[in-house]
């Protein structure tokens, strides 16, 4: 999971490095942001994210939100081997 908004260093940009590294690129990325701009999202899919969700303000939402991206990418999903672990 990644957040848009980091302190140093756009996420966008952590988002490409992350894309373009051969070691990294199959790793699954999903976006986890405040962010619901469509600009953001446009941005965040075409640097190959797999998945964009906007945080949810309230803390249970949130939770649930986390254990439902955790559950689609741990039991649901078929990943790359390297990805998975």
């Amino acid at each position: 999971m990644l957040d848009l908004n980091l302190p140093r260093r756009s996420g966008h940009q952590v988002l490409a490095d992350l894309k373009s590294d051969p070691a990294l690129r199959d790793t699954p990325v999903v976006v986890l942001t405040t962010s619901a701009s469509p600009r953001d999202v446009l941005d965040s899919y075409r640097r190959h994210a797999n998945a964009y969700v906007t945080k949810p303000v309230d803390y249970d939402t949130f939770l649930a939100a986390v254990r439902q991206i955790d559950d689609f990418f741990t039991g649901v999903a078929c990943l790359p081997p390297n990805a998975a672990g």
